[in-house]
């Protein structure tokens, strides 16, 4: 939330504790179908005095910005403090009920399909999880976490799961297994049951997707992290994951040295952070194996450390080793169910995997970040190619690259996607050569374009901003990121092997 001008809602002094600005699918912000007019006609009010000029420039933009989510992350801030207390009652009270006065004008009854009018009343609302649930019951009075009700042109489709069953369900809610998906399944375990495993053969199969089922050791074999060679793989696994604890013994105890402390607390305050919806991501015990993965590996990576980021990186490894010994939906599957051993391979495992990204793409979160600024202008130059009528309109109203595509590469998507959609775009990924790298370049510029219509009705900086900030993907499934990609395929092989066509 924010204010501009003179009165601002927010107080620049508040410090609030654990907490910074989170976007993007997996944190799902309002609809911006309703909340277009919305914010268009709050602007025309004058209940509480705004700065009439919008704000031209991203420097502008900040300026006139109180975010109280992006502030510092000290915790001890007194609430009770004078400068909290200065929150003007009537401009609280005016602004309350200007918002409720336009959610309610902006509700939009759904269209009920014809499969589901029979049995489905009025006030249809779907929970997409009993985590969510909870917080629909919180929420209900200020309509922030309704349903996202499509406007009558866009077909009723069902809300699912953050997590889902990962892939086995498309949020077009295609049945979980098609007699061609059981074909593939049973193509994937003669493939990894063989005395060697063709990895070429492997990577084709596993582009267009890998099947649940078999996830967890294509995605090794992938990483580089298990050898082809059938017989050899349990004795890998077993020393890989001993060699993991040995890091462990030896230097997590120095997380509270001055030399690493600086390092341990900002993954300290990292880690509530990740996925903050998803409740098996705030179990204390998944927060502690969390914390070891990310120090250990930013103490054997000096050149780079840790960085704010990296621990989004984690997670998609955490679920797939996790669905391992999981048959339900693992958002709320409490780990303290699984044994010390399960636990345990599940952390080394996710390590490992994770390191073997990172260094592919370690240039990403060296000093400056001179990778993701490389790829920032990279994106820049293929869009003006491919789209220059978007270029030209980012241009015309002094929206930078960086500001919204800098975190594109720093996460790799997953702020923008649903963790489901992550799981299935990081199969391709490990299927392509320089997936997180080189491909991934094209996958933000088709993800970019995906939203042109949006973005060209957008006409001035701010509101630009916010919908390349919070894009609404929460409806996504498999069959949204199979377009993505092969649209993405279709760029590279157009301007990856054609530098004189990819500049200007």
């Amino acid at each position: 939330l924010c204010c501009s001008g003179q009165s601002n809602f927010w107080p620049q002094a508040i410090l609030l504790p654990h907490i910074q600005p989170v976007y993007g699918a997996q944190h799902p912000p309002l609809d911006p179908r309703l909340t277009k007019n919305f914010i268009k006609e709050r602007s025309k009010v004058n209940t509480v005095p705004l700065k009439n000029k919008k704000a031209s420039s991203f420097h502008e933009f900040a300026r006139n910005t109180s975010d109280a989510w992006d502030i510092g992350d000290d915790e001890e801030e007194d609430f009770s403090s004078p400068s909290f207390q200065t929150l003007n009652s009537k401009v609280a009270l005016a602004t309350a009920a200007q918002v409720l006065e336009n959610h309610s004008k902006l509700r939009v009854k759904p269209e009920r399909s014809q499969s589901t009018t029979s049995d489905v009343p009025a006030n249809y609302k779907v929970i997409k999880s009993s985590s969510d649930a909870q917080l629909s019951r919180n929420s209900s009075d200020t309509c922030l976490r309704n349903p996202l009700h499509k406007q009558q042109s866009l077909p009723l489709r069902p809300i699912i799961p953050l997590v889902a069953r990962i892939s086995d369900q498309n949020a077009s809610g295609a049945p979980p297994m098609t007699v061609r998906e059981k074909t593939r399944l049973e193509k994937f375990r003669q493939l990894l049951s063989s005395h060697n495993t063709d990895l070429d053969e492997l990577r084709k199969c596993s582009w267009p997707g890998v099947p649940r089922e078999v996830r967890p050791v294509t995605w090794r074999l992938l990483s580089g992290y298990l050898p082809a060679n059938t017989e050899r793989r349990k004795l890998t696994l077993q020393r890989k994951r001993e060699e993991y604890f040995g890091f462990i013994e030896q230097y997590y105890d120095s997380r509270n040295e001055e030399h690493h402390q600086d390092t341990y607390r900002q993954i300290h305050i990292d880690i509530p952070r990740t996925n903050p919806l998803i409740p098996l991501f705030q179990q204390p015990l998944v927060q502690e194996i969390f914390e070891r993965i990310l120090f250990i590996w930013a103490i054997r990576h000096p050149a780079s450390g840790y960085v704010q980021g990296i621990n989004d990186l984690v997670t998609p490894f955490f679920v797939v080793f996790l669905s391992e010994y999981v048959e339900e939906d693992v958002e709320n599957f409490d780990v303290t169910n699984l044994s010390q051993d399960m636990l345990r391979s599940i952390e080394a495992d996710s390590f490992w995997c994770m390191s073997k990204l990172l260094d592919g793409i370690q240039d990403n979160y060296t000093f400056a970040q001179p990778g993701i600024q490389k790829k920032v202008k990279a994106l820049e130059e293929l869009v003006s190619r491919i789209d220059e009528q978007v270029h030209n309109h980012f241009r015309r109203y002094e929206v930078e690259y960086l500001q919204f595509a800098f975190r594109w590469m720093n996460n790799l998507l997953m702020r923008e996607l649903p963790l489901r959609c992550t799981i299935r775009l990081w199969d391709t990924y490990q299927s392509e050569p320089e997936g997180f790298s080189h491909f991934h370049l094209y996958v933000c510029a088709a993800f970019l374009i995906k939203w042109r219509k949006e973005i060209l009705d957008e006409e001035d900086f701010q509101g630009l901003l916010m919908l390349l900030q919070n894009l609404p993907t929460i409806h996504w499934g498999n069959e949204e990121i199979g377009l993505l990609l092969a649209e993405a395929y279709r760029l590279k092989y157009m301007f990856a092997d054609a530098p004189n066509h990819y500049r200007r």
